[in-house]
C-alpha cells in the first residue's frame, strides 16, 4: 500500500513518518506549510496517482491559536481536509483525518462516545465538527480519529511560564485525557497497517491517553520535570482563555480497541519525552 502523509512543521508528521518508514509500506511525505494553497488543483500536482491512503497528520490541538487565527483555522481544519477528501474520492483513495475532543461542549456528565453529536463551543471545535460531517457525506472510505488534549500544549504553557518567571493559571474544573505525540503516531500507524491488511472498518474512532486528569493537576505534574524548575508557579484559577475549554473532554476509547486492538496507554509514559521536546523547541 502506498501511503501519503500530509504534514506541517510540527512534530507529529516527523514522528509518524519515522514510524511508518520502518514498516513494509511505501510512504511518501507531503509538506503543506500553507493550507490555503492546497486546493484541488494543487493536489493534482502534489499527490502521486498511485496513492492508496492519504493520512492527514496536521494535528490542530490549540483552541487559543484557533481563535487568534480564524481564517488559518478554517483553511487547516476544514478547507484542506475537504480538498483531500474530494481528491481521494475522485481517485479511489481513502483518507485518515484527525479531529479532537473539542467537538464536544463538555456538558455531559460521563465520557463521550464516538457516536455522540458534536456541540462545539470554540472555533477549533466548530470547524472540526463541520469537517467530520462533510467527510461522512462526501467520502465513504474515511477514518476520523478524535484525540484528547495535546500533552505538549500544556507542557509548553508551563515551560513558557518558567521562562517568564510568572504565574500560570490552569482551570482545575476542566478535565480530560492528554495524548502525547509519539503515542498518537503509534495509534495512527497501527490503523494504517490494519487498513493495509484490507480491513473495511471506516468510521469515527477516538483515542486519548489512559488516566483522566484536570488541567491544574496536569500542570503540577509537569513542574519539576527535567528542564522545568520546581519553583514554577501553577495555580488553580480561570485564565483568560478558560472559556474556550469545555469542562469535560473525556472520551471513551473502547471502539478503537475492539476494532483495531489498540490499547490506551498512560500519557505519563511520554511525559519526560514531551517535556524534552518542548524544551528543545521542537
Amino acid at each position: 500500500m502506498h501511503v501519503l502523509v500530509v504534514h506541517d512543521y510540527g512534530p507529529l508528521g516527523k514522528v509518524l513518518l519515522e514510524r511508518l518508514r520502518k514498516t513494509h509500506l511505501r510512504v511518501s511525505p507531503l509538506l503543506v506549510s500553507d493550507p490555503a494553497k492546497a486546493g484541488t488543483g494543487a493536489l493534482d500536482n502534489w499527490v502521486p496517482k498511485d496513492v492508496d491512503l492519504i493520512v492527514n497528520a496536521l494535528w490542530l490541538d490549540d483552541p487559543e491559536q484557533a481563535e487568534q487565527n480564524r481564517e488559518q483555522t478554517h483553511q487547516a481544519a476544514f478547507a484542506l481536509p475537504l480538498a483531500l477528501a474530494e481528491y481521494a474520492r475522485e481517485h479511489g483513495m481513502a483518507l485518515l483525518q484527525l479531529s479532537s475532543c473539542y467537538v464536544f461542549d463538555g456538558r455531559k456528565q460521563g465520557a463521550y462516545i464516538s457516536s455522540n453529536p458534536g456541540q462545539p463551543i470554540n472555533e477549533l471545535g466548530r470547524w472540526q465538527w463541520e469537517c467530520e460531517q462533510a467527510l461522512r457525506t462526501s467520502l465513504p472510505r474515511h477514518i476520523i480519529l478524535r484525540t484528547g488534549w495535546s500533552l505538549a500544549r500544556v507542557v509548553r504553557k508551563v515551560h513558557d511560564c518558567a521562562v517568564d518567571s510568572g504565574v500560570l493559571a490552569l482551570p482545575g474544573r476542566c478535565r480530560g485525557q492528554p495524548v502525547a505525540v509519539s503515542d498518537l503516531a503509534r495509534v495512527m500507524a497501527a490503523i494504517v497497517l490494519q487498513l493495509d491488511c484490507g480491513a473495511e472498518v471506516w468510521g469515527t474512532y477516538q483515542y486519548a491517553g489512559a488516566e483522566e486528569i484536570n488541567l491544574y493537576e496536569l500542570g503540577l505534574e509537569v513542574v519539576g520535570m527535567p528542564g522545568i524548575p520546581q519553583s514554577t508557579r501553577v495555580v488553580d484559577d480561570m485564565p483568560e482563555w478558560g472559556h474556550l475549554e469545555p469542562v469535560n473532554t473525556t472520551i471513551v476509547c473502547s471502539k478503537i480497541r475492539n476494532t483495531f486492538g489498540i490499547k490506551q496507554l498512560p500519557w505519563r509514559n511520554w511525559l519526560t519525552e514531551e517535556v524534552k521536546m518542548v524544551c528543545q523547541g521542537q
